[in-house]
């Protein structure tokens, strides 16, 4: 009777790896002909002899589009003097960079081919904790490798290379390694959830992509208009807290705002009702407590639209209204 139980269990544990199996295998067959790995020539500055040394690099990337659109990070194809990528099957195509966005660490590229295998963005606003994910890339240029595990975490913000907040960003505890970024984050169902993008050194097991729907909405405008648009006030803002009594005079439940320490001039925006001093604490309806803050509601919706905001003048909360400019 013993043998008999522990013969059932280890045949669902068969099966339910064999499930498993399947599954990781159906989405790789669909997805490896879409992942491409990049190479690049880099300029390097070299610090002891004031010059730039030429340097190889390598990455990952997807095809989006059976006419040649191709996401991949920033990243991996900044300062590229030359891009090229090789396909599934070995072929090997010189590449155009099509436009970049380094706040979100996007990238993409342009191969003149026909017909390609392309992979398709799912919402990732649906993901949750513990669903499967797969990573498929060419850490250390080993082709078509493939990793495992579970979305760990959604919602996560990393900092990017201009200083600026990622939000939406998955954590997985899928491996990644150094050749991995730019590689596609895919569910069960053979969907891009997320842009492998970073890893965590020393840690075992934390790694990050960015969500698919930020970086579709990334790609889409580099494809529209070859750079992301984006909104400014023209301001240079620094972090700065308000004083318990300042908070309750206002009603105010942020412990901190931006303030103002200058005004830029020569830009596409009206800002004549912001002032040297001004501590910004509200925009568009919405509270400001930091750069970042103010950061992520100057979107493109905002350019050119009359929007109104908060800030604190001499104390005292006043009302205010803005005209966005276009960021260059």
């Amino acid at each position: 009777m013993i043998m008999n139980n522990v013969t059932t269990i280890e045949q669902n544990d068969s099966a339910l790896l064999d499930a498993y199996s399947k599954t990781i295998t159906s989405v790789v067959e669909h997805a490896a002909q879409a992942v491409v790995h990049i190479q690049v020539d880099k300029n390097i500055p070299n610090s002891r002899t004031r010059r730039t040394d030429m340097r190889q690099g390598t990455g990952s990337g997807f095809i989006i589009s059976s006419d040649g659109y191709i996401v991949t990070n920033n990243h991996v194809v900044e300062n590229a003097e030359n891009i090229s990528v090789t396909l599934s099957d070995g072929k090997k195509i010189k590449t155009e960079l099509s436009g970049t966005d380094l706040s979100t660490d996007i990238a993409l590229l342009k191969v003149y081919e026909n017909n390609l295998h392309a992979l398709s963005f799912g919402n990732s606003s649906q993901l949750k904790p513990g669903q499967i994910a797969i990573a498929i890339g060419n850490p250390y240029g080993l082709q078509q490798t493939v990793t495992a595990g579970i979305v760990s975490a959604t919602g996560r913000t990393l900092r990017a290379n201009n200083g600026r907040l990622i939000d939406d960003v998955i954590q997985t505890d899928a491996a990644l390694n150094p050749g991995n970024s730019g590689g596609p984050l895919m569910n069960a169902n053979a969907e891009v959830i997320g842009v492998n993008t970073a890893i965590i050194n020393m840690a075992h097991g934390i790694c990050f992509a960015v969500s698919s729907n930020l970086a579709s909405n990334v790609a889409g405008q580099l494809i529209l208009y070859s750079k992301i648009r984006r909104a400014q006030l023209g301001i240079a803002g620094q972090l700065v807290n308000l004083t318990n009594r300042i908070r309750q005079v206002n009603e105010l439940l942020q412990h901190t705002g931006v303030y103002v320490f200058e005004k830029i001039a020569d830009i596409d925006a009206d800002n004549r009702q912001i002032l040297m001093g001004d501590i910004i604490i509200e925009f568009n309806q919405k509270p400001v407590a930091n750069m970042d803050d103010l950061y992520k509601l100057l979107d493109e919706k905002t350019i050119g639209k009359k929007i109104s905001g908060a800030v604190l003048r001499q104390g005292r909360k006043e009302m205010i209204t803005v005209i966005p400019g276009e960021a260059k």
